[in-house]
């Protein structure tokens, strides 16, 4: 089973800001001002590492991606309704869930209400519904294959089930109604 998803928020004040990094410190996870990470393994899920800081332009955004796409929480000071706040809000939601509100986020026992797959792990369980293999559904959606296995499992989890297959089928069943 794969871990739940690390904490991402973007909050728009350095107050809100603080009653995250309190609730998610007493859960665990270690804080630590800016999101640059350091050099080593690639994948810091693990360590449980929570990111933040203030996000003042385009550059910290790719910062702040990488830290995530990696595996690091992380919490971003950002104007939600600028220019910056909704690029990254959009390109954080490619890797999962965004939190806006700090009374809000993800459950510390890793369950969830309703199953809710990003666009990333709609798209790939899409393709395999229409028959593609993993690694051609990967290619199509310029991802490599490692990701896309893992956003697969994550679906999965997300989902509840145990194999691809049943995920594809729960994905298909939740999609009918629309």
């Amino acid at each position: 089973m794969t871990p739940p998803d690390p904490p991402r928020y973007v909050v728009a004040t350095g107050t809100d800001a603080t009653v995250i990094l309190r609730r998610l410190a007493r859960q665990g996870w270690s804080t630590r001002d800016g999101f640059a990470l350091p050099d080593g393994g690639w994948d810091v899920t693990s360590t449980r590492l929570l990111l933040f800081g203030r996000v003042p332009d385009l550059e910290t955004v790719r910062l702040v991606l990488l830290a995530a796409a990696r595996g690091a929480g992380v919490v971003a000071i950002v104007d939600p309704a600028g220019h910056v706040g909704r690029a990254l809000v959009a390109d954080l939601g490619r890797l999962g869930p965004v939190h806006r509100d700090p009374g809000t986020g993800p459950d510390p026992s890793g369950a969830t209400a309703a199953p809710q797959l990003v666009p990333e792990q709609r798209a790939l369980l899409e393709r395999l519904a229409n028959g593609e293999t993993i690694a051609a559904a990967a290619a199509a959606e310029f991802l490599s294959l490692r990701t896309a296995n893992r956003r697969i499992a994550q679906a999965r989890e997300a989902l509840g089930v145990r194999t691809t297959r049943e995920a594809v089928l729960a994905y298909l069943r939740q999609r009918r109604p629309q």
